[in-house]
């Protein structure tokens, strides 16, 4: 094995990651350097943000969500809260996507709800780069490929830059963006990523904006319905 290269077991399955000093130094002290300008760049429209959800969406301000990062160890997440607390008549949450209120949506279409996740980012559970950290009951559904995500800092954005051209954004689309960024971690990766996201966050999601991407559940890689169109389907059959 190449000694650019570490073995890492997850979950008893062995992946092999390419390992630089830029990996396993530079890019920890850019992430925090750059996470602490940020915050302090971006402090005013924090605070304006803060007051708008407080007013319209009220408290909590943040939400923290348990998620799964380097090595498989879980972190709370934290992000703006976009939704409300809606419940049906069992008095369970009612769906993502009824519970979005209108300034939820417009900080998901900007990426603001994510700005909470620079404190991550500083703390040591982030990087500005890599794999979305994702729910901690979808671990069990991944497969050893799609595993090797633990084996780096999940990112604030891991978007494609692999040359593959698609208009769509399946989870196994996700999974192998992912992978990609894991085997090619650099500088030169980062800044190609850097500028794809950017372009991604002026483009608008409708599924992001709306939550009404479908959940994984380990069987729908390829899926490229929104939830309201699955339900759609089913009540057809």
């Amino acid at each position: 094995m190449s000694k650019r290269s570490v073995e890492f077991e997850i979950d008893n399955d062995l992946v092999v990651v390419k390992r630089t000093i830029y990996g396993k130094y530079i890019k920890r002290v850019l992430d925090v350097v750059l996470s602490v300008f940020a915050l302090f760049i971006l402090s005013p429209v924090l605070i304006i943000i803060s007051i708008l959800l407080l007013i319209f969406n009220g408290y909590p301000l943040l939400y923290k969500s348990p998620r799964v990062g380097l090595n498989c160890k879980t972190f709370l997440m934290y992000k703006f809260r976009s939704m409300n607390e809606k419940r049906d008549e069992n008095g369970e949450l009612l769906p993502g996507y009824m519970r979005i209120t209108p300034i939820g949506r417009f900080i998901r279409a900007c990426s603001i709800d994510e700005l909470p996740e620079l404190i991550n980012i500083i703390k040591g559970d982030m990087s500005i780069l890599g794999p979305r950290p994702l729910l901690v009951e979808w671990n069990e559904l991944y497969s050893p490929r799609h595993k090797m995500r633990y084996s780096v800092l999940p990112g604030l954005a891991c978007t494609r830059i692999d040359g593959i051209k698609s208009n769509t954004w399946t989870w196994r689309e996700q999974f192998e963006s992912d992978i990609y960024y894991v085997e090619h971690i650099s500088f030169v990766t980062d800044v190609k990523m850097f500028f794809a996201v950017i372009k991604e966050v002026f483009k608008h999601s409708s599924s992001r904006s709306d939550d009404t991407r479908v959940d994984f559940d380990g069987t729908n890689l390829d899926e490229t319905r929104t939830i309201e169109e699955i339900q759609a389907d089913e009540k057809l059959k």
